[in-house]
């Protein structure tokens, strides 16, 4: 059983007790989170395809803690002009555990 589900403009494959990270959330840490927008659903047996989401499915899942991804290295170049810079960047994720997935 697994469902595709959208999350802050991005899709997630999840499935129940899955640990997943996610964009960070403004619920912060040791909250949950009801996820709406659930584009498929698949048991096994049926397929239920939202247009554009489906309605009749529930997921609720509880975050976990905030982390940082991996770092990301930016260099900007200027030509001609010996100048060179080197950037990076982490993004924080909220690490989620899909606790309950259920059809209606």
């Amino acid at each position: 059983m697994y469902a595709i589900v959208e999350i802050a403009g991005k899709q997630y494959k999840i499935e129940k007790d899955a640990k997943i990270n996610v964009e960070k959330l403004d619920t912060g840490a040791e909250g949950t989170v009801v996820i709406d927008k659930i584009l498929l659903y698949a048991d096994g047996v049926d397929v239920l395809i939202g247009q554009p989401y489906l309605k009749n499915v529930n997921i609720t899942a509880k975050v976990l803690d905030e982390v940082k991804g991996d770092k990301v290295r930016g260099i900007k170049f200027g030509k001609r002009k010996r100048h060179e810079r080197t950037l990076g960047h982490r993004q924080t994720y909220s690490r989620i555990l899909i606790s309950e997935l259920t059809v209606r």
